[in-house]
């Protein structure tokens, strides 16, 4: 208490209670103080906030205008005279999860230790490993050729193993308890991987040099991580995300990870949040589109991506990746 009180007096405490740096003293910053104070977070995240900050209306609307419904033909290929980055799987300690777990990292082409780069973190569907949405995305040729021609910055992709529980190592079914051990990866990413991540990589640090994206239950959860986290995170993604991010009702019951009135920024706002749709997903159907329903009712900026032809599959996560590797970390420029 004698701490708090002397920081929020005198002539510092104007400064001391505009924690985001935004320049002014709102709902962000008692937001942020409220969860230092109940040990939801341990630290405040540096902002980038101030006369350089990025506006996320013009953002979104820069993105939204080069955005197409299809990747192109080629984009996933790989080209004569083109470097493309490594691949490579590496392990480390989750104190989350008590025991070491695997992660697959993706340097761009030429990494060297001497420059840094931004992150982004993309995770996997329901029943899949830190392999599947690598292989399903064609993320290493796809951002191999985008940074050949110009239209992406170079970065570091990290594709986590997401399923979190002490006591099992992988899902063994479609129900909540599993769908709870999903939604438990927001505490092994904020407090495991992400320091691993910055510990052992030439990373940029910050909301904004950092992404996150994912497909199906990766995506609710990208989306529930990155809202909830947006302190964190500048760059949402999601592709085809699967229900219980709010409550519902379709084979099973979703108590929600949020109401809906809570789908929203709990931070500042991010530059960007993109959803995708399929138009023929069989799986999780029209979900999207009630996620893109309730942000719209919200008020809440974002980019609805919908792709006509396009299924639970990479047909849709293609896409996805094309226009989101495009559209992040474009702010400094």
């Amino acid at each position: 208490r004698q701490g708090i009180s002397s920081a929020f007096s005198g002539n510092a405490a104007s400064l001391a209670a505009d924690v985001d740096q935004s320049g002014s003293v709102n709902g962000t910053d008692l937001q942020l103080i409220q969860d230092y104070l109940l040990g939801k977070i341990t630290a405040f995240s540096k902002s980038s906030a101030g006369s350089d900050e990025t506006n996320p209306t013009a953002y979104m609307e820069q993105v939204k205008n080069m955005m197409t419904e299809y990747a192109p033909a080629g984009i996933t290929e790989e080209k004569t005279g083109v470097s493309y980055g490594t691949l490579k799987k590496y392990q480390y300690y989750s104190t989350t999860r008590e025991r070491n777990v695997n992660v697959n990292v993706l340097l761009p082409a030429d990494y060297n230790e001497n420059e840094t780069y931004p992150v982004l973190y993309a995770l996997h569907g329901y029943w899949e490993t830190e392999d599947s949405l690598a292989a399903m995305s064609s993320a290493r040729t796809m951002l191999g050729n985008l940074n050949a021609n110009g239209e992406a910055e170079k970065m570091i992709v990290v594709f986590p193993y997401i399923y979190t529980s002490k006591t099992k190592e992988a899902c063994d079914g479609l129900n909540l308890e599993n769908s709870l051990n999903y939604d438990n990866f927001i505490h092994d990413l904020t407090n495991d991987l992400m320091p691993y991540i910055e510990k052992n990589f030439s990373v940029k640090t910050g909301r904004e040099n950092t992404a996150i994206t994912g497909f199906s239950m990766g995506a609710r959860e990208s989306l529930f991580i990155g809202l909830t986290r947006s302190d964190l995170f500048g760059y949402v993604g999601a592709a085809c995300p699967a229900p219980g991010l709010t409550p519902g009702t379709d084979l099973s019951m979703h108590p929600g990870q949020l109401q809906e009135n809570q789908l929203k920024p709990a931070y500042q706002m991010p530059n960007l949040i993109m959803i995708t749709g399929g138009g023929k997903d069989g799986t999780v159907g029209s979900q999207p589109s009630v996620y893109h329903n309730i942000l719209s009712a919200n008020g809440i900026e974002h980019l609805w991506h919908s792709v006509s032809d396009g299924g639970h599959d990479s047909s849709s996560v293609q896409p996805h990746f094309y226009n989101y590797l495009r559209g992040i970390f474009q702010s400094k420029k």
